[in-house]
Protein backbone atom coordinates (compact mmCIF):
# COMPACT_ATOMS: atom_id res chain seq x y z
CA UNK A 1 0.00 0.00 0.00
CA UNK A 2 1.61 3.25 -1.16
CA UNK A 3 1.62 6.48 0.83
CA UNK A 4 -0.44 8.21 -1.87
CA UNK A 5 -3.14 5.56 -1.60
CA UNK A 6 -3.22 5.93 2.16
CA UNK A 7 -3.96 9.64 1.83
CA UNK A 8 -7.28 9.09 0.04
CA UNK A 9 -10.32 9.93 2.20
CA UNK A 10 -11.52 6.87 4.08
CA UNK A 11 -8.84 4.59 2.64
CA UNK A 12 -6.96 4.21 5.93
CA UNK A 13 -10.18 3.18 7.76
CA UNK A 14 -10.63 -0.01 5.73
CA UNK A 15 -9.88 -3.17 7.71
CA UNK A 16 -7.76 -4.74 4.97
CA UNK A 17 -5.65 -1.58 4.78
CA UNK A 18 -5.14 -1.51 8.55
CA UNK A 19 -4.08 -5.15 8.57
CA UNK A 20 -1.62 -4.52 5.75
CA UNK A 21 -0.05 -1.68 7.75
CA UNK A 22 0.83 -3.93 10.71
CA UNK A 23 4.55 -4.72 10.87
CA UNK A 24 4.41 -8.49 10.35
CA UNK A 25 8.21 -8.82 10.53
CA UNK A 26 7.94 -7.35 14.02
CA UNK A 27 5.23 -9.91 14.84
CA UNK A 28 7.49 -12.71 13.54
CA UNK A 29 10.35 -11.58 15.82
CA UNK A 30 8.00 -11.57 18.82
CA UNK A 31 6.75 -15.05 17.91
CA UNK A 32 10.29 -16.43 17.61
CA UNK A 33 11.08 -15.18 21.13
CA UNK A 34 7.88 -16.77 22.45
CA UNK A 35 8.71 -20.04 20.67
CA UNK A 36 12.15 -20.01 22.32
CA UNK A 37 10.43 -19.60 25.69
CA UNK A 38 8.04 -22.48 24.98
CA UNK A 39 10.95 -24.70 23.90
CA UNK A 40 12.86 -23.98 27.11
CA UNK A 41 9.79 -24.60 29.29
CA UNK A 42 9.24 -27.90 27.48
CA UNK A 43 12.88 -28.86 28.09
CA UNK A 44 13.08 -28.04 31.79
CA UNK A 45 9.81 -29.90 32.46
CA UNK A 46 11.53 -33.11 31.32
CA UNK A 47 10.30 -32.93 27.70
CA UNK A 48 6.72 -32.42 28.84
CA UNK A 49 4.13 -29.87 27.68
CA UNK A 50 2.92 -29.51 31.25
CA UNK A 51 3.00 -27.61 33.51
CA UNK A 52 4.55 -24.69 31.62
CA UNK A 53 4.93 -25.05 27.85
CA UNK A 54 1.32 -25.72 26.83
CA UNK A 55 -0.21 -22.92 28.96
CA UNK A 56 2.40 -20.51 27.55
CA UNK A 57 1.56 -21.54 23.98
CA UNK A 58 -2.18 -21.06 24.60
CA UNK A 59 -1.61 -17.69 26.25
CA UNK A 60 0.61 -16.42 23.46
CA UNK A 61 -1.88 -17.35 20.75
CA UNK A 62 -4.66 -15.62 22.69
CA UNK A 63 -2.59 -12.53 23.55
CA UNK A 64 -1.30 -12.29 19.97
CA UNK A 65 -4.91 -11.99 18.85
CA UNK A 66 -5.44 -9.25 21.44
CA UNK A 67 -2.38 -7.40 20.14
CA UNK A 68 -3.69 -7.48 16.56
CA UNK A 69 -7.14 -6.32 17.70
CA UNK A 70 -5.65 -3.43 19.70
CA UNK A 71 -3.52 -2.37 16.74
CA UNK A 72 -6.72 -1.62 14.81
CA UNK A 73 -7.95 0.89 17.43
CA UNK A 74 -7.56 4.48 16.29
CA UNK A 75 -4.84 6.45 18.06
CA UNK A 76 -7.40 9.08 19.07
CA UNK A 77 -9.21 6.42 21.12
CA UNK A 78 -5.95 5.55 22.91
CA UNK A 79 -5.47 9.27 23.54
CA UNK A 80 -8.96 9.64 25.03
CA UNK A 81 -8.42 6.60 27.28
CA UNK A 82 -4.95 7.60 28.50
CA UNK A 83 -5.93 9.28 31.76
CA UNK A 84 -8.81 6.85 32.53
CA UNK A 85 -6.45 3.84 32.19
CA UNK A 86 -3.90 5.55 34.43
CA UNK A 87 -6.65 6.40 36.94
CA UNK A 88 -7.92 2.81 36.94
CA UNK A 89 -4.41 1.52 37.57
CA UNK A 90 -3.96 3.97 40.44
CA UNK A 91 -7.25 3.01 42.07
CA UNK A 92 -6.39 -0.68 41.83
CA UNK A 93 -2.95 -0.05 43.37
CA UNK A 94 -4.66 1.66 46.28
CA UNK A 95 -7.12 -1.22 46.56
CA UNK A 96 -4.20 -3.66 46.84
CA UNK A 97 -3.22 -2.02 50.14
CA UNK A 98 -6.72 -2.66 51.52
CA UNK A 99 -7.99 -5.91 50.00
CA UNK A 100 -4.89 -7.26 48.26
CA UNK A 101 -4.07 -10.97 48.15
CA UNK A 102 -0.94 -11.80 50.17
CA UNK A 103 1.47 -14.40 48.83
CA UNK A 104 5.23 -15.05 48.90
CA UNK A 105 5.79 -12.29 51.44
CA UNK A 106 4.14 -9.54 49.40
CA UNK A 107 0.70 -8.10 48.68
CA UNK A 108 0.64 -7.44 44.93
CA UNK A 109 -2.58 -8.97 43.63
CA UNK A 110 -6.34 -8.47 43.80
CA UNK A 111 -8.35 -11.68 43.81
CA UNK A 112 -11.49 -11.59 41.65
CA UNK A 113 -12.97 -15.06 41.92
CA UNK A 114 -10.57 -17.47 40.19
CA UNK A 115 -8.65 -14.60 38.57
CA UNK A 116 -5.78 -12.64 40.09
CA UNK A 117 -5.05 -9.11 38.85
CA UNK A 118 -1.70 -7.45 39.39
CA UNK A 119 -2.47 -3.69 39.17
CA UNK A 120 1.20 -2.75 38.77
CA UNK A 121 1.10 -4.33 35.29
CA UNK A 122 -1.82 -2.09 34.30
CA UNK A 123 0.12 0.89 35.60
CA UNK A 124 3.06 0.15 33.30
CA UNK A 125 0.81 0.88 30.30
CA UNK A 126 -1.23 3.56 32.07
CA UNK A 127 1.82 5.62 33.02
CA UNK A 128 3.20 5.60 29.49
CA UNK A 129 -0.17 6.69 28.09
CA UNK A 130 -0.65 9.42 30.70
CA UNK A 131 2.83 10.88 30.17
CA UNK A 132 2.42 10.72 26.38
CA UNK A 133 -0.88 12.59 26.63
CA UNK A 134 0.56 15.20 28.99
CA UNK A 135 3.53 15.95 26.74
CA UNK A 136 1.39 15.93 23.60
CA UNK A 137 -0.32 19.01 25.02
CA UNK A 138 2.82 20.61 26.44
CA UNK A 139 4.95 23.24 24.75
CA UNK A 140 8.64 22.62 24.08
CA UNK A 141 9.49 25.12 26.82
CA UNK A 142 7.34 23.21 29.31
CA UNK A 143 8.94 19.91 28.32
CA UNK A 144 12.43 21.38 28.79
CA UNK A 145 11.83 22.69 32.30
CA UNK A 146 8.97 24.48 34.06
CA UNK A 147 6.78 24.18 37.14
CA UNK A 148 4.33 22.20 35.02
CA UNK A 149 6.78 19.28 35.30
CA UNK A 150 5.44 18.70 38.81
CA UNK A 151 2.51 16.94 37.09
CA UNK A 152 4.58 14.23 35.38
CA UNK A 153 6.66 13.93 38.56
CA UNK A 154 3.48 13.14 40.50
CA UNK A 155 2.25 10.82 37.74
CA UNK A 156 5.45 8.81 38.19
CA UNK A 157 6.14 8.97 41.92
CA UNK A 158 2.67 8.14 43.25
CA UNK A 159 2.44 4.67 41.60
CA UNK A 160 6.13 4.03 42.35
CA UNK A 161 5.46 4.64 46.05
CA UNK A 162 2.37 2.42 46.03
CA UNK A 163 4.19 -0.45 44.30
CA UNK A 164 7.21 -0.13 46.61
CA UNK A 165 4.80 -0.36 49.56
CA UNK A 166 3.58 -3.82 48.46
CA UNK A 167 6.67 -4.42 48.53
CA UNK A 168 7.86 -4.98 44.94
CA UNK A 169 11.17 -3.18 44.47
CA UNK A 170 11.84 -4.59 41.00
CA UNK A 171 8.52 -3.41 39.52
CA UNK A 172 8.75 -0.06 41.33
CA UNK A 173 12.22 0.47 39.85
CA UNK A 174 11.00 -0.48 36.38
CA UNK A 175 8.06 1.94 36.56
CA UNK A 176 10.33 4.72 37.85
CA UNK A 177 12.92 4.21 35.10
CA UNK A 178 10.24 4.02 32.41
CA UNK A 179 8.68 7.29 33.58
CA UNK A 180 12.02 9.09 33.85
CA UNK A 181 13.12 7.95 30.39
CA UNK A 182 9.83 9.07 28.82
CA UNK A 183 10.29 12.50 30.43
CA UNK A 184 13.84 12.65 29.05
CA UNK A 185 12.66 11.62 25.57
CA UNK A 186 10.01 14.35 25.74
CA UNK A 187 12.80 16.95 25.82
CA UNK A 188 13.83 17.49 29.44
CA UNK A 189 16.79 19.88 29.81
CA UNK A 190 20.16 18.16 30.15
CA UNK A 191 20.94 20.43 33.09
CA UNK A 192 17.92 19.09 34.92
CA UNK A 193 18.93 15.53 34.02
CA UNK A 194 22.44 16.11 35.42
CA UNK A 195 21.04 17.69 38.59
CA UNK A 196 18.61 14.81 38.99
CA UNK A 197 21.40 12.26 38.60
CA UNK A 198 23.46 14.03 41.24
CA UNK A 199 20.46 14.18 43.58
CA UNK A 200 19.80 10.46 43.10
CA UNK A 201 23.42 9.68 43.99
CA UNK A 202 23.12 11.75 47.18
CA UNK A 203 19.79 10.15 48.16
CA UNK A 204 20.85 6.56 47.41
CA UNK A 205 22.53 5.96 50.81
CA UNK A 206 19.48 7.38 52.62
CA UNK A 207 17.17 5.11 50.65
CA UNK A 208 19.39 2.13 51.39
CA UNK A 209 19.50 2.66 55.15
CA UNK A 210 16.05 4.12 55.87
CA UNK A 211 13.64 3.16 53.05
CA UNK A 212 14.57 -0.40 52.11
CA UNK A 213 13.40 -3.54 53.87
CA UNK A 214 16.00 -5.81 55.41
CA UNK A 215 15.65 -8.44 52.68
CA UNK A 216 16.12 -5.75 49.99
CA UNK A 217 19.37 -4.60 51.60
CA UNK A 218 20.43 -8.24 51.82
CA UNK A 219 19.91 -8.61 48.07
CA UNK A 220 22.33 -5.76 47.41
CA UNK A 221 24.92 -7.22 49.78
CA UNK A 222 24.50 -10.61 48.13
CA UNK A 223 24.97 -9.04 44.70
CA UNK A 224 28.27 -7.53 45.85
CA UNK A 225 29.50 -10.78 47.40
CA UNK A 226 27.37 -13.85 46.56
CA UNK A 227 30.11 -16.26 47.75
CA UNK A 228 29.60 -15.10 51.34
CA UNK A 229 26.41 -17.20 51.61
CA UNK A 230 26.58 -19.76 48.75
CA UNK A 231 23.79 -21.98 50.08
CA UNK A 232 21.53 -19.15 51.20
CA UNK A 233 21.13 -15.62 49.86
CA UNK A 234 23.81 -16.04 47.19
CA UNK A 235 22.46 -19.36 45.90
CA UNK A 236 20.42 -17.94 43.00
CA UNK A 237 23.26 -15.84 41.60
CA UNK A 238 25.91 -18.56 41.94
CA UNK A 239 23.80 -21.30 40.35
CA UNK A 240 22.86 -18.96 37.50
CA UNK A 241 26.52 -18.11 36.89
CA UNK A 242 27.41 -21.83 36.88
CA UNK A 243 24.65 -22.55 34.34
CA UNK A 244 25.74 -19.73 32.03
CA UNK A 245 29.44 -20.57 32.27
CA UNK A 246 28.95 -24.30 31.73
CA UNK A 247 27.12 -23.66 28.46
CA UNK A 248 30.27 -22.48 26.74
CA UNK A 249 30.10 -21.53 23.07
CA UNK A 250 27.47 -23.95 21.76
CA UNK A 251 25.84 -25.25 24.96
CA UNK A 252 25.35 -28.76 26.33
CA UNK A 253 22.47 -29.52 24.00
CA UNK A 254 18.70 -29.24 24.12
CA UNK A 255 17.34 -30.91 27.23
CA UNK A 256 20.82 -31.65 28.61
CA UNK A 257 21.34 -28.76 31.00
CA UNK A 258 22.35 -30.27 34.32
CA UNK A 259 21.70 -27.18 36.46
CA UNK A 260 18.09 -26.90 35.30
CA UNK A 261 17.29 -30.56 34.71
CA UNK A 262 18.56 -31.55 38.17
CA UNK A 263 16.81 -28.58 39.82
CA UNK A 264 19.96 -26.83 41.03
CA UNK A 265 18.85 -23.65 39.25
CA UNK A 266 15.99 -21.90 41.15
CA UNK A 267 13.07 -20.27 39.34
CA UNK A 268 14.31 -21.96 36.17
CA UNK A 269 11.04 -21.39 34.31
CA UNK A 270 10.61 -17.73 35.28
CA UNK A 271 13.28 -15.28 36.42
CA UNK A 272 16.27 -17.49 35.53
CA UNK A 273 15.10 -19.05 32.29
CA UNK A 274 17.76 -17.10 30.37
CA UNK A 275 20.43 -19.02 32.34
CA UNK A 276 18.70 -22.26 31.30
CA UNK A 277 18.90 -21.22 27.66
CA UNK A 278 22.58 -20.30 28.07
CA UNK A 279 23.36 -23.71 29.53
CA UNK A 280 21.67 -25.65 26.73
CA UNK A 281 22.46 -23.42 23.72
CA UNK A 282 25.57 -21.56 24.88
CA UNK A 283 26.84 -18.18 23.77
CA UNK A 284 25.53 -18.65 20.22
CA UNK A 285 21.98 -19.30 21.42
CA UNK A 286 22.05 -16.33 23.78
CA UNK A 287 23.42 -14.07 21.05
CA UNK A 288 20.64 -15.14 18.68
CA UNK A 289 17.96 -14.47 21.28
CA UNK A 290 19.42 -11.08 22.20
CA UNK A 291 19.54 -10.22 18.49
CA UNK A 292 15.79 -10.93 18.32
CA UNK A 293 15.21 -8.66 21.32
CA UNK A 294 17.34 -5.95 19.68
CA UNK A 295 15.35 -6.29 16.44
CA UNK A 296 12.05 -5.91 18.30
CA UNK A 297 13.34 -2.81 20.11
CA UNK A 298 14.72 -1.29 16.89
CA UNK A 299 11.49 -1.85 14.92
CA UNK A 300 9.35 -0.46 17.76
CA UNK A 301 11.54 2.65 18.03
CA UNK A 302 11.32 3.08 14.26
CA UNK A 303 7.53 3.02 14.59
CA UNK A 304 7.79 5.77 17.21
CA UNK A 305 10.00 7.79 14.85
CA UNK A 306 7.59 7.68 11.88
CA UNK A 307 4.50 8.66 13.88
CA UNK A 308 3.04 12.04 12.89
CA UNK A 309 1.75 12.79 16.39
CA UNK A 310 3.78 13.56 19.49
CA UNK A 311 1.43 11.35 21.51
CA UNK A 312 2.11 8.41 19.21
CA UNK A 313 5.86 8.94 19.30
CA UNK A 314 6.04 9.05 23.08
CA UNK A 315 3.55 6.22 23.62
CA UNK A 316 5.44 3.86 21.30
CA UNK A 317 8.80 4.91 22.72
CA UNK A 318 7.54 4.48 26.30
CA UNK A 319 6.30 0.93 25.66
CA UNK A 320 9.61 0.11 23.98
CA UNK A 321 11.56 1.51 26.93
CA UNK A 322 9.59 -0.72 29.31
CA UNK A 323 10.32 -3.78 27.18
CA UNK A 324 14.02 -2.90 26.89
CA UNK A 325 14.27 -2.43 30.67
CA UNK A 326 12.77 -5.90 31.21
CA UNK A 327 15.52 -7.39 29.03
CA UNK A 328 18.30 -5.26 30.53
CA UNK A 329 17.36 -5.82 34.18
CA UNK A 330 16.71 -9.55 33.85
CA UNK A 331 19.83 -10.16 31.77
CA UNK A 332 21.98 -8.22 34.24
CA UNK A 333 20.42 -10.04 37.19
CA UNK A 334 20.94 -13.49 35.69
CA UNK A 335 24.58 -12.74 34.83
CA UNK A 336 25.29 -11.39 38.33
CA UNK A 337 25.64 -7.79 37.14
CA UNK A 338 22.64 -6.54 39.18
CA UNK A 339 20.82 -7.60 42.36
CA UNK A 340 18.07 -10.21 42.09
CA UNK A 341 14.83 -8.20 41.91
CA UNK A 342 12.31 -10.60 40.38
CA UNK A 343 11.96 -9.04 36.91
CA UNK A 344 11.25 -11.74 34.27
CA UNK A 345 12.63 -11.96 30.73
CA UNK A 346 9.70 -10.85 28.54
CA UNK A 347 8.03 -13.58 26.43
CA UNK A 348 10.76 -16.05 27.44
CA UNK A 349 9.82 -16.49 31.11
CA UNK A 350 6.73 -18.40 32.18
CA UNK A 351 3.86 -16.21 33.38
CA UNK A 352 0.71 -14.73 31.90
CA UNK A 353 0.64 -11.31 33.56
CA UNK A 354 3.87 -9.96 32.07
CA UNK A 355 3.11 -11.52 28.69
CA UNK A 356 -0.26 -9.77 28.65
CA UNK A 357 1.36 -6.44 29.55
CA UNK A 358 3.95 -6.82 26.80
CA UNK A 359 1.43 -7.81 24.13
CA UNK A 360 -1.02 -5.04 25.06
CA UNK A 361 1.88 -2.59 24.96
CA UNK A 362 2.92 -3.79 21.53
CA UNK A 363 -0.70 -3.58 20.43
CA UNK A 364 -0.37 0.12 21.22
CA UNK A 365 2.91 0.29 19.27
CA UNK A 366 1.27 -1.30 16.24
CA UNK A 367 -1.72 1.06 16.63
CA UNK A 368 0.78 3.93 16.39
CA UNK A 369 2.16 2.40 13.21
CA UNK A 370 -1.21 1.66 11.61
CA UNK A 371 -2.60 5.11 12.50
CA UNK A 372 0.64 7.08 12.15
CA UNK A 373 -1.08 9.65 9.93
CA UNK A 374 -3.90 10.31 12.42
CA UNK A 375 -4.21 13.87 13.67
CA UNK A 376 -4.41 13.68 17.48
CA UNK A 377 -5.67 16.90 19.03
CA UNK A 378 -5.53 17.81 22.72
CA UNK A 379 -9.23 18.48 23.09
CA UNK A 380 -10.85 19.09 26.46
CA UNK A 381 -9.36 17.61 29.56
CA UNK A 382 -5.70 18.09 28.68
CA UNK A 383 -3.50 19.38 31.44
CA UNK A 384 -2.26 22.29 29.37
Amino acid sequence: MTVSALTRPGERDRLIVKLSEIDWIFCLALTLIAVAGIMMQFSIAGSSWMPWALPTLARYVFFFGIMIALSLIDLRVWFALAYPIYGLGLLLLMAVLVVGHHALGATRWIQLGPVQIQPSEIMKIGLVLALARFYHSASSRTATFSWWLLWPALLILVPVALVAKQPDLGTALLILLTGVLVVILAGLSWRVIAAGGLGAAVLAPLVYFFAMHDYQRQRILTFLNPEEDPSGAGYHTLQSSIAIGSGGLLGKGYGLGSQSQLNFLPEKQTDFIFATLAEEFGFVGCAFLLALYAAVIFMALRTAYISHSHFGRLAAAGVTVTFALYVLINGSMVMGLAPVVGVPMPLLSYGGTVMLTVMVGFGLVQAVRVHRYSEVTSGKGALL
